[in-house]
């Protein structure tokens, strides 16, 4: 939409249904089906295209699926993220790269307050550990490589819990929600009052574009982390968010959720500090909690509850919408 030429790498279409097979997202870039495990693959296609910006979003994102195969999410999430750097390591031209990882990098010890860009990486779990392990290779590449040689700027960034249409990925709370409503059936949930930062995925992705504009245009960010989630006073616990969701999309059903014993360990309280992203990037969250829910309840109504409204369409119809309630609020990245 903005018009950019983009290419996309990937080493399989993961779930079905799929938001890149039912909005044809193949049909607007050029798409590698490859495993970013792969280094001299990724050398490869670097060299090929020679990017201008790399989003570096590959990787197992799921937090059950760690428990399952913990070996497949360190070599994805920490390996993988190397292969990338190498990758850009290896350009001439100049490029810049934001690397997403995940609000789970830092050691969760559950205090009160917002976790900032500085504070201890790591945690329990095998999620947390190779999204600590993979911001570990980030600084150490932008420390031996990049730092002061001139053609490759980076930054590292951290949002958090990110829900949004298109999501079908299993033993996430959204799409199980959708999914198990449009069967007529309950949503089963495990941890009801763990609180989380929830945002509606444009949110972090305004952030990741304004990053890499920071990055190209100015010289204080390089190397920088930036956290992106909703204000510290403005987190809500999964249950609060079934909540919303659920009066948006039957608000005559009242008996829609069963809560079952999590069988693996999951942080309960988790809130990020997003000063850095506003003094630096002057960036700052468009949508309340409210706004969030509603956007992305609509979304899936939209599929499954028979508008045949085109998903495309649809998405793109809802990416305006944001981008109009920004310029509303007046936030700098919708007025440029």
């Amino acid at each position: 939409m903005l018009g950019a030429d983009v290419y996309g790498i990937s080493n399989q279409v993961y779930d079905a249904p799929s938001l890149y097979e039912e909005a044809r997202v193949g049909e607007g870039l050029t798409s590698y089906m490859a495993d970013i495990r792969d280094l001299p693959k990724m050398q490869e296609i670097f060299s090929s295209v020679q990017p201008d910006f790399v989003f570096h979003l590959a990787a197992q994102a799921i937090v059950k699926a760690s428990y399952v195969d913990p070996v497949d999410c360190m070599t994805t999430n920490i390996i993988g993220t190397t292969n990338i750097l190498e990758a850009l390591r290896g350009l001439t031209t100049p490029c810049v790269a934001v690397m997403i990882t995940s609000d789970k990098c830092y050691d969760n010890v559950e205090w009160i307050w917002g976790y900032r860009e500085t504070d201890a990486l790591g945690g329990k779990d095998p999620y947390s550990a190779s999204k600590g392990g993979a911001e570990l290779m980030i600084k150490t590449y932008y420390h031996s490589y990049f730092k002061g040689k001139g053609n490759i700027k980076i930054s590292s960034v951290r949002a958090g819990n990110v829900i949004g249409g298109g999501d079908w990925a299993a033993n996430r709370i959204v799409p199980d929600c959708f999914r198990a409503w449009s069967a007529q059936e309950k949503v089963v949930i495990r941890s009801p009052l763990a609180t989380r930062p929830w945002q509606h995925v444009l949110e972090p992705l305004s952030g990741y574009l304004m990053t890499g504009l920071a990055l190209a245009t100015q010289e204080n960010i390089d190397g920088e982390a930036f956290n992106f989630g909703p204000p510290t006073d403005r987190n809500f616990t999964v249950i609060d968010l079934l909540r919303k969701l659920a009066e948006r999309w039957a608000p005559e059903e009242k008996d829609i959720v069963e809560i079952q014993q999590s069988d693996f360990y999951e942080a309960g309280l988790l809130k990020l500090n997003i000063d850095k992203a506003l003094y630096y990037l002057n960036w700052r969250p468009t949508l309340n909690f409210q706004q969030t829910s509603d956007v992305t309840c609509d979304w899936y109504k939209n599929y499954y509850q028979g508008q045949q409204t085109d998903v495309r369409q649809f998405t793109e119809a809802q990416i305006k919408d944001y981008v109009r309630v920004a310029q509303e609020n007046e936030i700098l990245w919708a007025l440029k």
